[in-house]
């Protein structure tokens, strides 16, 4: 069982990409940059396949690695992720101890004020808590993803009008064709801090996104959740705004993504 990284990046290099990841897998590398190029090369006895387009977007880019993978496994990247030595055979392991998952969704380490789950068990993951979830977590079997026929949004995500989110309706999607998800408390790299391309902090534009993206994800139960989601973490998301602020922001992003404005 072969794991191949699917890595959307920004303005790279390959070599510059493959040393930095600390990539030790098969990769398909998206580089949303200028020109229009397509290069490959052998390391550690892996392929790395990188194709650079003048294309902007996460979504579109992420759809574009999607259509050239090759592997058992699918582990969705971003170019400011470091892993771990031997993660992918830690991905491959868990996917043998649990043949019956489609996808798997690991821990990636980052900075607390951006951390959103913390994964410490093995379980299965449902429709009210896939929204925690970042697409750098993500290992999908090649066969189950092209199957369900389910993509990554292009009104979401670095690059699009809403600036997050992508991950979590492609997450919701899956899960609702039937398809099975489960965590693994298994950390297989760390997120390096760095200027984000569409986090600018957590203000009106933040809660109003997610306002919408909340919306997609769980329609008359938006409100709801949207507060659930502001109580659990309000710690995090409500130091510099209060939550009656953040709320007020995300129904009017409900009411936007309702609207369809």
């Amino acid at each position: 069982m072969k794991v191949q990284v699917l890595a959307s990046v920004m303005n790279e290099t390959m070599e510059g990409v493959v040393e930095r990841m600390q990539l030790d897998s098969d990769a398909v590398v998206i580089n949303q940059c200028d020109c229009l190029q397509a290069q490959e090369m052998e390391h550690k006895g892996h392929t790395i396949r990188f194709f650079s387009f003048p294309d902007r977007g996460v979504g579109r880019s992420r759809n574009e690695a999607i259509m050239r993978a090759d592997q058992d496994i699918c582990l969705f990247s971003d170019g400011d992720i470091v892993y771990e030595a031997g993660y992918a055979e830690a991905i491959a392991a868990e996917f043998e101890r649990n043949p019956g998952a489609d996808m798997i969704l690991f821990n990636i380490s980052v900075e607390e004020s951006r951390r959103t789950y913390h994964i410490e068990e093995r379980k299965r993951v449902r429709w009210y808590n896939c929204g925690r979830y970042g697409a750098v977590s993500f290992a999908v079997r090649r066969d189950s993803l092209l199957r369900s026929g389910v993509t990554f949004s292009l009104l979401f995500g670095g690059g699009a009008k809403y600036s997050n989110g992508e991950d979590s309706l492609f997450l919701r999607e899956f899960m609702g064709k039937g398809y099975q998800v489960y965590t693994a408390p298994v950390t297989i790299g760390r997120e390096e801090a760095g200027q984000s391309s569409w986090f600018a902090g957590y203000n009106e534009k933040f809660f109003t996104d997610r306002g919408v993206l909340y919306h997609f994800l769980y329609g008359r139960l938006a409100w709801v959740m949207s507060l659930r989601f502001l109580l659990a973490h309000r710690g995090i998301f409500c130091r510099e705004v209060s939550v009656s602020q953040a709320y007020a922001w995300m129904r009017q992003g409900v009411r936007e993504g309702r609207n369809g404005k």
